[in-house]
């Protein structure tokens, strides 16, 4: 029988993905706390559960023939190299630029600086507008960039848009609406397509959708 090798997104993805899985036969049959490989309840796929930026690549370079990962991160790494068959519709936020309540206060003199971990989106997205802004890559604790004084803007993911309340911080623009995406590698498609369009036929009878 053909292996097949899932990379799966750590995180929300991961935990919305679980229930998935398991209705087609494939929760883990290993400790996803602790161990990165795992094997799944169908001995010929097993799991990677790695951070989720890192998962295009996997499946690009052919160290995953498939993975779940969020439509942010395929947009930022440039989803070219990698089918995208289906729409899982898990995980649901949205990107969105926020500031402070009182809005960013250019002085004429400087851009606006905006922190992000989506530098390629956020340049996009600016352009397109035609504006310049200065790009400042974080990694985390977005919130606290406008707080400080290290940006004007940030241009993050929100689901409920607590934090964001909390922090004293407002969207004032939503980039794109964000699911996660059933990726898999081109070569694999090839190799091994009867097996991958089996399980996509099951992933679309799960979800609704069509692979």
């Amino acid at each position: 029988m053909t292996q097949l090798t899932i990379a799966l997104s750590k995180g929300r993805i991961l935990e919305e993905s679980l229930p998935l899985l398991g209705r087609l036969g494939l929760e883990p049959a290993g400790d996803i706390d602790r161990l990165l490989r795992v094997p799944s309840k169908d001995r010929n796929v097993s799991l990677l559960i790695i951070r989720p930026a890192d998962v295009p690549t996997y499946v690009e370079y052919g160290a995953a023939d498939l993975g779940i990962v969020g439509k942010d991160v395929l947009m930022e790494h440039g989803g070219s190299a990698l089918y995208e068959p289906m729409d899982l519709g898990i995980a649901r936020c949205r990107l969105s630029v926020a500031a402070k309540k009182e809005g960013p206060r250019p002085d004429g003199v400087r851009r606006l600086r905006v922190a992000t971990k989506y530098p390629e989106i956020t340049r996009r997205h600016f352009a397109e507008k035609g504006e310049q802004v200065e790009i400042i890559k974080l990694y985390g604790s977005m919130e606290l960039a406008p707080l400080v004084g290290l940006a004007d803007l940030i241009v993050d993911l929100v689901a409920t848009g607590g934090t964001l309340k909390a922090n004293g911080l407002v969207e004032i623009e939503t980039i794109t609406q964000v699911t996660s995406r059933l990726v898999v590698n081109k070569a694999a498609m090839k190799m091994k397509n009867a097996a991958i369009q089996n399980l996509l036929a099951q992933f679309a009878e799960v979800v609704g959708g069509k692979p």
